[in-house]
């Protein structure tokens, strides 16, 4: 029988080896002055993280996948009232219907399920991610340019980097260094509901590639008069790329386009 500290490759397991890192995470994770009042872990492993969340929040739903790793996790935490360990696939879980956070070292082979799950979520808050550092910086303009995912959600959700984790910091070491990617639900989205479909509309079309730019897809839907004038308010080139222009600009167009 494998020992408990042995790793899956199956599973994508990187424990967060650097205590200082796992303090600094769950300040991020949970910034306020008063404690999260539920929280979830995604992939607990030996609870690096669980312990400083611990601290920071009222309920902490601790879940793992890996069966071996379940009873020490319980017998590390059973003096913890606030701590409850889950043994199961996080992304099997049901979302709670009242307000709550995620946080967690997600495997990175399972990032986007678990983003995924997140943004479906009708009550997250907020999710604060340890992930491939590329994916992180992909998500947040980090390479000057955004990804249709993020663009399409910005209304309602605010994507951050906040800090860089190297590789060393874990064990087994991966090949990459990981980033803390921050999703934040807005208090007040930037659309109404309406708004928001026609937003979708806008976004996945400029993203369709369909006549071989921004400028020409969007012409597909709107006078090409429009567009330009659209264009010049956001200040754009009209042979900008559609993956160079930031969320703040979509806005601008949505605005020229839909009023």
């Amino acid at each position: 029988m494998a020992r408990p500290t042995a790793t899956s490759r199956a599973l994508s397991q990187n424990f967060l080896a650097d205590r200082a890192t796992a303090e600094r995470f769950a300040r991020l994770a949970a910034p306020q002055a008063r404690p999260v009042p539920l929280l979830l872990e995604v992939g607990a492993g030996k609870g690096a993280l669980t312990a400083p969340l611990a601290r920071r929040c009222r309920e902490l739903h601790a879940y793992e996948i890996d069966p071996r790793l379940v009873p020490v996790l319980r017998s590390r935490f059973s003096g913890t009232p606030q701590v409850r360990v889950v043994g199961g696939d996080f992304l099997a879980a049901r979302p709670p219907r009242t307000p709550f956070s995620v946080a967690g070292n997600v495997p990175f082979s399972r990032t986007a399920a678990v983003v995924d799950w997140c943004l479906r979520a009708p009550a997250l808050t907020d999710a604060t991610l340890l992930t491939q550092l590329e994916y992180a910086r992909k998500r947040t303009g980090g390479y000057g340019s955004w990804t249709l995912l993020t663009v399409r959600t910005w209304p309602r959700y605010e994507w951050r980097l906040l800090g860089r984790v190297g590789r060393r910091s874990f064990r087994p070491v991966p090949r990459v260094d990981a980033g803390v990617l921050r999703i934040e639900r807005r208090d007040t989205p930037l659309l109404d509901s309406a708004g928001y479909r026609s937003w979708r509309h806008l976004v996945e079309l400029g993203f369709s590639g369909v006549g071989g730019s921004l400028h020409a897809s969007l012409r597909r839907a709107h006078p090409s008069r429009r567009v330009d004038a659209a264009f010049r308010a956001a200040r754009l080139d009209p042979g900008v790329l559609v993956g160079e222009v930031a969320p703040q600009r979509w806005l601008r167009l949505h605005e020229e386009l839909t009023c």
